[in-house]
């Protein structure tokens, strides 16, 4: 049975800590954010700073190397909206 992963405008979104990774590993680009700091809200915790990098997935690339834009913003809705259009814009470019 194949994984199941939460996805936001049909692209999978994945956390492992304070590391989101949005897009499909398999594409050529993937984004990649890092939540800087947050905040409880009505019992939750919400980041109010997330750093995103516009990532190629090559793996033959060391990280730095790999990263081609970066951003950061307030919100995890506005950091996955940047991320979609990076990504849009990337597949339309190819």
């Amino acid at each position: 049975m194949a994984e199941q992963f939460v996805t936001y405008k049909g692209r999978p979104v994945v956390r492992n800590g304070k590391t989101i990774y949005y897009g499909d590993m398999a594409n050529e680009y993937v984004v990649m954010m890092n939540v800087i700091t947050e905040k409880e809200q009505n019992g939750e915790m919400v980041a109010t700073a997330i750093k995103c990098y516009l990532m190629k997935t090559d793996k033959n690339l060391n990280p730095m190397q790999a990263i081609t834009q970066t951003s950061e913003r307030s919100s995890l809705l506005d950091a996955l909206e940047l991320a979609s259009a990076w990504l849009s814009r990337q597949e339309t470019a190819s």
